[in-house]
């Protein structure tokens, strides 16, 4: 499981390559729409080994090759549009000088941005504001003739949503995602109701890497993700570049995990990934570490098919201190959390946790990135087998430097006093920190399920529960005295800057990011609003959090924290029972209830104050190069780059990495 930026990235909204990084390095690169790209540095890269180095670099390289696979499970014509578009940003000899062409440029920029046709977040399809006619022209100059392709862009009709959220239709039809074809919602879950074993103590997660299609003969078949079948030249490559990282790894258990790897993808057995998993868990040594596979399964509407996800990473050792205490206690989190003692682990096994500095992003985390990583997914493995858990701090220490090249800030314009402001920046950031920490480190990884519940119980409501449980776990135990015993908080008070800030941008400021008019659908918004808006109702008659009008302007201060905190445990408990339990219409009742609808007066309000602002509410990185540096023929090193040219980089990897 994967978290999100989500009130950090809001505050922090606001040519040639240079070849080092120093103090006046400029984060904020290009920003356009509602996004801002930025680039990030790789701290500790110069005290890595040449091996370390060399290791980086082709996992790196291998993530890379991943891309197209994505492009194509978000939509079956994304890639065709991105060729398109490629080849005249490449070509195009006319006059680049117009608002048109400039218009045509945002969008392939939103485009590259978004993976795809469809908004990275919001996850409805986007269209150029230059005029059909103008991009037909600009299709005849690259030499492209392909009028259903115009239709594929322009016809809202078409593709209208990525991952479906409509509850009164069939989600499976209605989703643009390319993991199904020409099947209903329900003959898909009566395929897998017919072949998984709910009682199997060890289950593999059925259909995690294939696309479900009905045959002429009207059979249901599942055609898997593997080399010589789908994606298959793109995981050829990858497969390539694992070679070579094995033959460099730090250690046995490296190279190991990059057997079963490779094996996984040359054979599409999932019990190979389930292998992986359990070998990769156990390298807690490493200072390289990666993630690479069909890993996440937020986009799929069932919450069954996994996206494509690279990621390449050192590890930070004095910053992952804090982690390694989180995880040494462990046990003493589980024992002591407020919920059912069926739903707690006896022992708590293998939770590995740590702070980590990004080398590489690739597939669903390129550009836009998670800030905090568990894995794996599978709750069987983690209750068996144990867990990794990262905080990557070189991304979140970006947003807050982008921050600061702004003039504004969502943190003036949305706290309500000064006392609220001044909490805000002596513990925010720290406090924001340790929440994700123990979101990653110690959320995800708690409670169980009871036997013979499926880990698919939930559906399309199991990425906003779990990131709601893993969240409420977080805001519990900052408040803890424990965490000050620990010496991870540094004071008593400063857990209230966190609720402060979570209640703040769960009832307004991340609305922000959605179209006036348009439900909450993306699974971390919809866990933060589950949470804000569950806590202030609960906490009406007791005014736990009060709704205030300051000159026009609507604030929701916290005024009762340690009651808050008890309500956060409430609703911690009930989640967990929902999961524990495979509760599906408890589940389905607490997101339809809090976490989808936005009241359409606030959400004006909202978006007309953030906008006088002039931030951008998304984010997005693009990568340092890694280059191999020569010395009469022979690698001597391997030089990070910090380029800042955005379409620069997406146009290369279109050339060098492509393969579908």
């Amino acid at each position: 499981m994967i978290m999100l930026m989500g009130t950090a990235a809001l505050a922090a909204c606001g040519g040639p390559a240079d070849k080092t990084a120093g103090s006046d390095f400029r984060y904020t690169i290009d920003s356009f729409a509602d996004l801002k790209v930025m680039r990030y540095q790789i701290p500790g890269w110069e005290n890595l080994t040449l091996q370390q180095k060399e290791y980086a670099y082709y996992l790196s390289e291998a993530a890379k090759y991943g891309r197209d696979i994505l492009w194509d499970q978000n939509c079956k014509d994304n890639l065709r549009v991105r060729h398109a578009v490629e080849a005249i940003l490449e070509n195009y000899d006319g006059d680049r000088s117009t608002q048109d062409f400039a218009d045509f440029t945002e969008y392939a920029k939103r485009l590259f941005f978004s993976n795809g046709i469809h908004h990275h977040y919001a996850e409805d399809k986007f269209f150029p504001a230059c005029p059909q006619t103008y991009f037909a022209s600009l299709l005849e100059a690259a030499g492209i003739a392909d009028d259903d392709l115009l239709d594929v862009i322009y016809n809202p009709d078409r593709y209208p949503q990525r991952r479906s959220t409509e509850t009164s239709g069939d989600i499976v039809k209605l989703s643009a995602v390319n993991f199904y074809e020409g099947v209903t919602r329900e003959e898909v879950e009566d395929y897998y109701a017919r072949i998984v074993d709910p009682s199997d103590p060890e289950p593999i997660s059925y259909g995690l890497n294939t696309k479900v299609v009905k045959g002429d003969d009207g059979m249901i078949r599942e055609l898997p993700w593997k080399v010589g079948g789908i994606y298959g030249p793109a995981l050829e490559k990858i497969c390539e570049q694992l070679t070579l990282a094995q033959q460099v790894a730090e250690n046995d258990i490296q190279r190991r995990a990059l057997g079963i790897l490779i094996d996984y993808y040359r054979t599409g057995d999932l019990r190979k990934w389930d292998e992986f998993n359990i070998e990769w868990v156990k390298d807690t040594i490493g200072t390289v570490d990666f993630i690479n596979g069909f890993i996440e399964d937020y986009n799929d509407p069932l919450g069954r098919k996994a996206s494509w996800e690279g990621y390449v990473n050192i590890k930070d050792f004095e910053a992952s201190a804090r982690t390694e205490t989180l995880s040494a206690n462990a046990q003493w989190f589980e024992d002591h959390s407020p919920v059912d003692p069926r739903f707690k682990k006896a022992t708590v096994k293998g939770v590995s946790a740590k702070v980590i500095n990004a080398v590489c992003l690739a597939g669903d985390s390129y550009p836009a990135t998670p800030i905090g990583i568990h894995l794996p997914n599978a709750d069987w493995i983690r209750k068996e087998h144990g867990s990794k858990s990262v905080t990557i701090a070189n991304i979140t220490h970006t947003y807050d430097y982008s921050a600061q090249e702004s003039p504004k800030s969502t943190l003036n314009e949305f706290a309500y006093s000064k006392a609220e402001i001044e909490r805000a920046r002596k513990w925010g950031t720290l406090a924001d920190e340790i929440h994700t920490d123990l979101h990653e480190c110690l959320g995800h990884a708690s409670g169980q399920m009871l036997p013979g519940v499926s880990s698919t119980a939930m559906g399309e409501y199991a990425s906003a529960l779990e990131e709601a449980r893993a969240d409420l776990f977080g805001l519990y135990y900052t408040a803890d005295p424990k965490m000050v015993e620990l010496g991870i908080m540094p004071d008593p008070e400063a857990y209230k800057a966190e609720y402060d800030n979570y209640i703040r941008n769960g009832l307004m400021v991340q609305f922000t990011r959605v179209e006036l008019g348009r439900p909450n659908t993306e699974a971390h918004m919809q866990n933060r609003k589950l949470i804000a808006e569950w806590c202030y109702e609960k906490g009406a008659v007791d005014k736990v959090i009060v709704k205030k009008v300051k000159g026009g302007k609507t604030y929701f201060v916290v005024k009762d924290y340690e009651r808050l905190r008890g309500l956060f445990a409430e609703l911690l408990a009930e989640i967990q029972r929902i999961k524990s339990e495979g509760d599906y219409e408890a589940g389905k009742a607490l997101i339809e209830t809090y976490a989808v609808h936005i009241d359409p007066a606030l959400h004006k309000e909202v978006k007309e104050r953030y906008e006088s602002l002039d931030l951008k509410p998304y984010g997005g990185f693009i990568n340092p190069e890694i280059q191999p540096v020569y010395d009469g023929g022979e690698i001597v090193d391997y030089q990070v780059v910090y380029t800042d040219d955005y379409l620069g980089q997406m146009l290369l990897y279109g050339k060098k990495y492509g393969t579908l």
